[in-house]
């Protein structure tokens, strides 16, 4: 099935339990959503995407949070931790800084565990639920393995995570492990821990939840869902664009999901799509690397190194669903330095808005295509940022300013304002 901005709803197959099956997005091979553990297609190997019967509009939606948006989900209830609803924080001097007309800030890092995986992770949980697995699984960069941990928990289920050594942020390691994850450091970088979960989850060992997962994606999709609608109360319009930073792409693909799926439900016209933007660090833009070559397909960057920990990734497994989100969206991919992405986590702090150095990337990022001319000064933005600045505290430390020793007396602290 093509992954266009079509209007065109699927026909319903014979595998649909409730309104809802799997589809394969390269052969178009349907299957039942619950009946076996399915990551991806048994035909061609290529990438599952959840399709449903019915698609709501915005009339239909009501409560708080991810699960509001329980008719565009392929569940009515989850594990849930009260996630979602996060804040879109108004930025005035950021916004005049960077010269466009709006600036919004989707700030996931306000999620239970401090990211935006929660969203996925409320439905991936469920979802084994109803497959009846028990031992629950991810490769991870740190947020992933916070989120896993938590609402495997939560729900009863036990956790395993693979680390890549020495390369994920202490904080995002603690909560794993205060929310009882068994965690397993490997001897090589995530795409490497990646590898090997996939191969533990094709020997049914465990139930995969990294975002190669369709059902995990379901969740994400909100974000987009609650942008839109925030924008459209604020502004009586939806954005113009969303930039956002890209690891492994699920949020770019699931936002794009979520977009196509609301104008095959008639709520969106296909022009009022925002353009879907991505950023990634310079060291690891294997993304942006094939929208510039034009490509059909990422090649796999086998060395990636970058401080924005969270999106060191360089073989998104997510491409072939992304890559179609950016370009029938009208959107691009844009590679920012470490150096830039520190100096957009600084200009957040200023405003009050405290992110790990990956969100910071579409900041960066936006900042970069506007210098350039590509994102015009009369557009609408919403800049994604994924983690909390806790999440990475010693690069939050090192991008902040040093304590200043004082003598324990009034007066010597005066003297020392003064100076």
């Amino acid at each position: 099935m093509s992954l266009s901005l079509s209007a065109d709803r699927p026909s319903v197959p014979d595998e649909a339990d409730n309104g809802v099956w799997l589809e394969c997005i390269e052969c178009g091979e349907t299957y039942a959503p619950f009946e076996a553990v399915r990551y991806t297609c048994d035909e061609c190997d290529g990438l599952l995407e959840v399709r449903y019967a019915d698609l709501p509009t915005f009339d239909e939606f009501e409560g708080h949070g991810v699960w509001r948006y329980a008719p565009a989900l392929p569940l009515e209830e989850g594990v849930t931790i009260q996630e979602g609803a996060t804040p879109l924080y108004e930025v005035p001097r950021l916004e005049e800084s960077v010269g466009v007309e709006a600036l919004r800030i989707k700030h996931e890092g306000m999620n239970p565990t401090g990211s935006f995986k929660d969203r996925g992770m409320t439905v991936g949980t469920a979802v084994a639920k109803e497959l009846g697995v028990g031992r629950l699984a991810c490769a991870s960069t740190g947020n992933t393995s916070a989120a896993l941990a938590a609402y495997g928990t939560r729900g009863g289920m036990e956790t395993l995570v693979l680390l890549p050594a020495g390369k994920v942020a202490a904080g995002k390691v603690a909560q794993a492990s205060l929310h009882g994850a068994r965690i397993l450091e490997v001897d090589g970088n995530f795409d490497a821990c990646l590898d090997i979960v996939q191969d533990l989850a094709s020997r049914g060992e465990v139930y995969l939840l990294n975002s190669l997962n369709p059902f995990r994606l379901e969740g994400q999709k909100t974000i987009g869902l609650e942008i839109l609608e925030a924008f459209q109360a604020d502004y009586d319009a939806f954005p113009d664009r969303i930039v956002l930073p890209v690891g492994n792409a699920g949020n770019t693909s699931a936002l794009y999901k979520a977009f196509r799926e609301l104008v095959q439900a008639g709520a969106l016209e296909p022009e009022e799509v925002p353009k879907l933007t991505g950023v990634q660090a310079e060291g690891a833009a294997p993304m942006v690397e094939a929208i510039e070559n034009d490509a059909d397909e990422v090649r796999r960057w086998d060395d990636v190194e970058t401080r924005a920990t969270a999106i060191r990734i360089g073989n998104p497994v997510n491409a072939p669903k992304a890559l179609p989100g950016i370009r029938e969206t009208g959107g691009t991919a844009i590679s920012v330095s470490d150096e830039e992405i520190t100096d957009a986590q600084r200009d957040l702090a200023r405003e009050g808005i405290g992110v790990e150095p990956a969100s910071a990337a579409s900041v960066a990022g936006l900042r970069k295509l506007r210098a350039e001319g590509i994102v015009d000064d009369d557009e609408r933005v919403a800049c994604l940022t994924t983690g909390h600045l806790l999440k990475d505290p010693d690069a939050a430390a090192a991008a902040g300013g040093d304590p200043e020793p004082v003598p324990a007396d009034t007066d010597g602290v005066l003297a020392h304002l003064e100076e």
